[in-house]
Order: structure tokens, then sequence, then C-alpha cells
């Protein structure tokens, strides 16, 4: 039996994260740490859940402040 991992399109991964989309683009090309997105088509990026997650409460543990 095959996993189901949710993926996020840009938008709801900022809103997961309680960003703008604006900076989840500059935080995906600046910070090296960050979840890397998937290109689908030339007109569908998603962003897997599992890392996204992962990486918001990674941030959480470290008692970082997740801010531009």
């Amino acid at each position: 039996m095959a996993s189901h991992t949710q993926s996020y399109r840009p938008k709801a991964a900022a809103e997961l994260l309680g960003i703008g989309t604006a900076t989840l683009w500059r935080w995906i090309k600046s910070r090296p740490d960050f979840p890397q997105p998937i290109r689908l088509s030339a007109r569908c990026t998603v962003i897997p859940g599992d890392a996204l997650i992962a990486w918001r409460d990674a941030q959480a543990s470290q008692g970082k402040k997740a801010t531009a």
C-alpha cells in the first residue's frame, strides 16, 4: 500500500506558515533548509506537505520565530 502525502500549493503553504506568498518565495530562494517546491507543470507548483510541516516544527522547537 502506497502512502499518500499531501502537497500544498504556494498560497496554501504560505497560509499554513502565516506568511505572505512573496515571503514564501523569498524563503525558498534564500533559506537552504527550507523545503524546495516541485514543479508539476508550467503553471502548477507544489511543496511537499510532510517536509513543510517538519520544517515548521523544527523552527518551533529551536525557538526561532518564522519571520522574513
